[in-house]
């Protein structure tokens, strides 16, 4: 506080002019404007919970035809069965030839028959569309035949020269077509054709095991099946009529054997593997499926089968692309998802994106996964599985334009979870912090002219929706930081600033993290974000929910960085910005005000919360109040005749009773900006009409309220205009009274104003009259050890008063003996400083010990000393 210059200079100079004639250090200077100069701190706006999940939140500003569904139908049908077959070898061109039927020799030693040219080549154009179709139907079939062969029965290889196995295998087979022909409207000519064909050894396991009604044999090894349907290579075929022929003895080979004289592309690793993938499906796969098959009607088993079927996967290594048998696995879940269950849902999911599917099922396979976790009720399941490592594999590596809708219903599960306190958890646990600022950086790099830049728009909002959520985890803010999040949020903002639903959730964010010291650092550290916020606040002024966030992340980051203060206010249009937006929502708050009272509603004259308009202004006046705590940018807001109107305008049609937070910050607004003395202070032209409207404050029941007024009027009254106010008024009984109010800053605020006063020796009668000086010698007593800048100031309102000193004891009453007690004790350093304190704090004690109160303190008790008449000594003379 800066009172004005004292023109009495009877005997010693006046103390509150500066005691010591020398430069001030910065610190000192805050330090002395106490309670001149404050920040001013406001509540995080509110953000609602949804009601219910969805993609976009029901304040979305994307029309519903603008936006992927929230809810859709999902069925085995969604699906896409080719699509899950194994990536076949290399196609082959059909041979142009016709299969030669070859019989068997009597001897071992007997030879295959060499193919010789067909002699139609519409007949091999039969065979093959013949065989295209049957491989269509059957695809589509049962996958697991009812006559399934245990395992155990199966361990041992086929020998194709004993005619028992062989005639098992060829009634076998004739059964499976009986069943086929019975559900295929084949010609006989096609019948037959397929009835003439071998089945290769992994067929025939299959046709064993009745997986997937395959009954065609070949020689060479498994053959590739192209897109179309056909088999990719054409080879010389045995009838199987031949096969059942007792006595006769095949001359087909081992498989194995066969493989490596024929072909030689395989070596022996790469069989082993392959027999022994093949035994892990027979022994374990296998039965697993069977038992799916049976127990389709109970959920409960379902769901322990598919536990049971991902763990046998994961054991044998085989989710993924990689695995042969995919397909049937692939085929056999799907239908399963027709079954309405979440908790089995839950299961497919997990195994269909464990296994590494893409396009249109991986698609299906992440809305799967959507579905689930739209119900919160779904959150307890998902916490016992590992449904969010699938997810988070999915973003990890899948390609973000190719399947761009897949990663949108992909993050919306995953926005889902983080509204779960343990699986937010487990999300920092998992690096998903890292991992969706990387997808972040990967979306920032597609530019708006891009085909992907709109649809990416709406991953974006669920990925933003998910850090803000991360956002309240310290873990979280922690990696936010590290990890670069505050550049990358900067990029996405400016890039989408059309897209009002990814800049409110960029904003709720910086919302959040704003409120802690080290995120609001390194965003003040970012020069960029000024700019974007004032293009979005320019862009968006109608947009309440967003503007609030805004005005309340500057607000954070002027609160304690004066580099802050200055870099936005050099901003060009920082200030008209704030002042438009000031007019649009006083308006605003003036029309709803006339709303209620036209239609007589009560309730709002005492709300339990601000308005939405009141809450942006509240927010506004706090960055003016902060902002004018830099000396350079308070002066020209100071100045700023359209700042100070606004301000006044708020202390005259708003009372504390409507609306507490926004009347005092206007308040501490008017009390920062009267600290700058100069010519052109618009504060200064106003100064008689903001002390009329604070009156109005002061005899309001809001303590808050009052104490604000009170300081106000502590920097105000360095004004004659002002101080004639106060007597006129009466208010300086009210200052008097204050002193009991048995509280620091309020008996700061209050001496401040009655020291003024004693400036004018006509006014300083006041403080005897009312009692003032008892309560100042109170004050002294009760705060004077804990608070040198208060006992500094009494002592110099003590000072002003006895100026035109003659005699102590009229002086100060009846208060003149403990006053001299008071200061004698008080300037004992070891009485006075407590240095069982720490040490920081008795130097910080002992400086304005000896800097402020000592040289104040000694002059005012050599002054009463001087001026006091003790009584005479009574000497005893002995006798």
């Amino acid at each position: 506080m800066q009172p004005p210059k004292n023109k009495n200079t009877q005997n010693a100079e006046p103390f509150y002019r500066l005691s010591v004639p020398k430069q001030k250090t910065s610190s000192e200077i805050i330090n002395e404007a106490r309670n001149v100069l404050r920040t001013v701190r406001t509540r995080r706006p509110f953000t609602p919970t949804e009601d219910q999940r969805k993609l976009f939140g029901s304040g979305s500003s994307r029309a519903p035809q603008n936006r992927p569904p929230s809810v859709f139908s999902l069925h085995a049908s969604s699906f896409d069965l080719a699509e899950s077959r194994p990536v076949s070898g290399v196609r082959l061109s059909p041979l142009d030839h016709k299969p030669v039927l070859v019989t068997f020799a009597k001897d071992e030693d007997s030879f295959i028959s060499l193919p010789k040219p067909p002699a139609d080549a519409a007949e091999v154009r039969k065979v093959s569309s013949a065989r295209a179709r049957l491989f269509r139907r059957t695809s589509q079939g049962n996958f697991l035949s009812a006559k399934m062969v245990p395992p155990d029965q199966n361990e041992e290889e086929l020998d194709p020269e004993e005619p028992a196995v062989m005639n098992n295998l060829c009634r076998n087979n004739n059964n499976c077509l009986a069943e086929q022909r019975s559900n295929t409207p084949f010609n006989d000519e096609s019948r037959q054709l397929i009835c003439n064909e071998h089945i290769s050894r992994s067929e025939r396991d299959d046709s064993l095991k009745g997986t997937a009604g395959k009954f065609l044999f070949q020689l060479r090894g498994e053959r590739s099946v192209s897109s179309d349907g056909r088999f990719a290579d054409e080879e010389q075929q045995f009838p199987c009529d031949q096969m059942k022929k007792p006595g006769t003895r095949s001359s087909w080979p081992r498989m194995t054997g066969w493989k490596r004289r024929v072909t030689g592309l395989e070596d022996e690793t790469r069989i082993n593997e392959s027999e022994e993938e093949e035994i892990f499906w027979q022994r374990k796969i296998l039965p697993i499926l069977h038992e799916l098959e049976k127990v389709e009607d109970n959920i409960e088993n379902l769901c322990l089968a598919c536990t049971k079927l991902y763990q046998a996967l994961n054991e044998g290594n085989i989710l993924g692309k990689r695995f042969k048998r995919r397909s049937v696995l692939l085929k056999i879940l799907y239908k399963l998802v027709d079954i309405d269950s979440d908790p089995l849902c839950l299961k497919l999911a997990k195994i269909i994106l464990a296994m590494k599917v893409d396009g249109k099922n991986l698609l299906s396979a992440c809305k799967l996964a959507f579905k689930i976790c739209r119900n919160e009720k779904n959150d307890y399941i998902i916490q016992n599985d590992r449904l969010l490592d699938c997810l988070l594999e999915v973003l990890r590596t899948e390609d973000l334009q190719k399947n761009n809708e897949a990663f949108l219903y992909c993050m919306g599960a995953i926005k889902f979870m983080s509204g779960n306190a343990v699986l937010l958890n487990e999300m920092v646990n998992k690096g998903a912090v890292e991992m969706l600022l990387q997808l972040m950086k990967q979306i920032n790099n597609i530019k708006e002219n891009d085909t992907y830049f709109s649809n990416l728009g709406h991953l974006l909002v669920q990925l933003t929706a998910t850090l803000r959520n991360l956002a309240d985890l310290p873990p979280a803010r922690c990696q936010l930081i590290s990890s670069g999040a505050v550049s990358e949020l900067c990029v996405a903002l400016e890039q989408r600033m059309n897209d009002k639903d990814v800049c409110t959730y960029i904003v709720r964010i910086f919302s959040k993290l704003s409120s802690y010291d080290d995120f609001c650092a390194a965003l003040a550290d970012c020069s960029r974000c000024y700019i974007l916020f004032l293009a979005l606040l320019n862009k968006h002024q109608k947009q309440q929910d967003l503007v609030i966030r805004i005005v309340f992340i500057l607000g954070n980051l002027t609160e304690k960085n004066n580099q802050a203060r200055e870099q936005f206010f050099k901003e060009r249009g920082s200030v008209n910005t704030l002042i438009s937006l000031f007019q649009t929502y006083h308006e605003l708050d003036l029309n709803a005000q006339k709303w209620y009272r036209e239609r007589g509603r009560e309730e709002k004259k005492h709300p339990k919360h601000p308005s939405e308009a009141e809450d942006v202004l509240i927010k506004l006046i706090r960055v003016l109040a902060n902002l004018s705590i830099h000396p350079s940018v308070g002066a020209a807001l100071a100045a700023a005749h359209h700042v100070v109107e606004l301000l006044v305008t708020v202390l005259e049609y708003k009372s504390v009773d409507d609306c507490e937070e926004l009347v005092i910050n206007a308040a501490t607004t008017i009390n920062n900006l009267s600290y700058y003395k100069m010519k052109s202070s618009a504060v200064q032209d106003k100064k008689l009409h903001i002390a009329e409207m604070l009156l109005k404050l002061l005899m309001s029941n809001n303590m808050d309220g009052v104490v604000e007024a009170v300081r106000v009027f502590g920097n105000l009254s360095q004004y004659h205009e002002i101080c004639d106010f106060i007597m006129q008024k009466k208010i300086y009984k009210f200052m008097i009274a204050l002193l009991d109010a048995k509280n620091q800053d309020v008996c700061f605020s209050a001496c401040g104003v009655l020291l003024n006063l004693t400036v004018d020796k006509n006014k300083r009668g006041i403080l005897m009259e009312e009692g003032g000086i008892g309560k100042l010698v109170d004050c002294l007593q009760d705060f004077g050890p804990a608070d040198w800048q208060l006992a500094c100031l009494i002592c110099k309102t003590l000072w002003n008063y006895s100026e035109n000193i003659t005699s102590a004891a009229l002086c100060f009453g009846e208060d003149t003996d403990a006053l001299l007690v008071l200061l004698t004790s008080l300037l004992d350093e070891e009485l006075a400083l407590d240095y069982s304190l720490d040490t920081d704090l008795t130097d910080y004690q002992k400086l304005y010990w000896e800097r402020e109160f000592k040289p104040v303190a000694e002059k005012l008790l050599g002054r009463i000393q001087s001026h006091h008449s003790f009584p005479p000594t009574v000497t005893i003379t002995p006798l």
